[in-house]
C-alpha cells in the first residue's frame, strides 16, 4: 500500500507554521523547565498591614488594634497587649522517647476592661476547625472564654 502525499494551500501551510512557530519545542520544553507558582497572597484572603513598625496579619486586626488603643487612652480598658501566648497542652514524653512540643494559642488581643477582668479576643475573617478547638481548650484549661470579633 503506497502512502499518497496529501496537497496543502499556501495558506494552510503558513497556518501550521505559525502554529508550530507559536510553541516551543520539545527540546526548550525540557532544558528551560516551568518555575512552579508562587502563591499569590495569604491562605484566607486577607492583608498583611504595617502601622509604625507594628505587622498585623489583617486589615481588621490592624483596625481593631487602633479601636482598642483609643479605648485605652480614654481610660475605658488597660494592659493592652497583642500576641499573648496561652499554652493549652504541655510539652509531653513520648513513650518511644522524645518530646511532643505543646500546644500554644496566640490571642490576638488581651486587656483588662474597668471592672478588672481579663478580655481576650481574637480577630477572625474565617473560623476554622483548629481554632474552634482551642477556643474550647482555652476554655477548659484556663477557664477564660474568647471573645470572636468578626471582620
Amino acid at each position: 500500500m503506497a502512502a499518497t502525499a496529501q496537497r496543502m494551500t499556501v495558506e494552510e501551510l503558513r497556518n501550521l507554521q505559525a502554529r508550530a512557530a507559536a510553541r516551543p519545542s520539545l527540546t526548550t520544553l525540557r532544558d528551560n523547565p516551568a518555575e512552579k507558582r508562587q502563591r499569590r497572597g495569604q491562605k484566607y484572603g486577607n492583608q498583611k498591614v504595617t502601622d509604625q513598625g507594628i505587622t498585623f496579619d489583617s486589615k481588621a486586626e490592624h483596625k481593631r488594634w487602633v479601636y482598642l488603643c483609643m479605648l485605652a487612652k480614654t481610660g475605658e480598658i488597660r494592659d493592652l497587649q497583642r500576641q499573648v501566648p496561652f499554652e493549652l497542652i504541655p510539652a509531653t514524653p513520648k513513650p518511644r522517647g522524645g518530646i511532643e512540643r505543646p500546644t500554644v494559642y496566640l490571642a490576638d488581643f488581651v486587656y483588662l476592661d474597668k471592672t478588672g477582668k481579663q478580655i481576650v479576643e481574637d480577630v477572625k475573617g474565617a473560623v476554622t476547625p483548629e481554632f474552634r478547638l482551642k477556643r474550647k481548650l482555652m476554655l477548659f484549661r484556663h477557664g477564660i472564654e474568647i471573645q470572636e470579633v468578626r471582620s
